[in-house]
């Protein structure tokens, strides 16, 4: 039983929120033999092109030797290649394979049932509002801490919102 104390609490709130919205998208990612960071950075790499894997790492503020383990499972199930750049040889690049932006897409409808059982109290409306609402708050605590970096690689950087 959740304290009704601790109903009053938004952090509170959010955080046995987006524990049980984590727990249905695990399910479903794992239906696929993935994990949030596998979705993460096919997505990534979907909005964005092409990515250094050191790069990749600095966006998601994740280990290096971590996201090569998830980039090494997504080669071996044929989601995204690695590939020299054309203009420095020395550079890898991880990009979508051929039908990887198909299956992300697929992956995406698939997990948009998820938020629809997690949001299912809500209205449409009520849910763009709260969606708008969200990202004012992630912006404002998960600024992207490769920005630097990437205008230094002369990388892309995501569009501002």
């Amino acid at each position: 039983m959740t304290p009704p104390s601790v109903l009053d609490l938004n952090a509170y709130l959010m955080y046995a929120v987006g524990k049980a919205a984590r727990r249905r998208l695990t399910e479903r990612l794992a239906a696929h033999n993935l994990r949030l960071w596998h979705l993460t950075v096919m997505a990534l790499v979907a909005d964005m092109g092409p990515q250094m894997k050191t790069l990749l790492a600095a966006r998601l503020d994740m280990n290096t030797s971590d996201l090569v383990k998830v980039v090494n499972d997504l080669v071996k199930t044929g989601h995204v290649v690695c590939t020299r750049d054309r203009d420095d040889r020395r550079k890898v690049l991880v990009r979508l394979a051929p039908g990887g932006r198909a299956f992300l897409d697929r992956l995406n409808a698939d997990i948009a049932a998820t938020d629809d059982d997690v949001l299912a109290p809500l209205s449409g409306d009520e849910r763009r509002v709260l969606a708008s609402l969200l990202r004012r708050v992630h912006r404002h605590l998960d600024p992207d801490p490769a920005d630097a970096g990437a205008a230094a690689l002369g990388q892309r950087q995501a569009p501002s919102t």
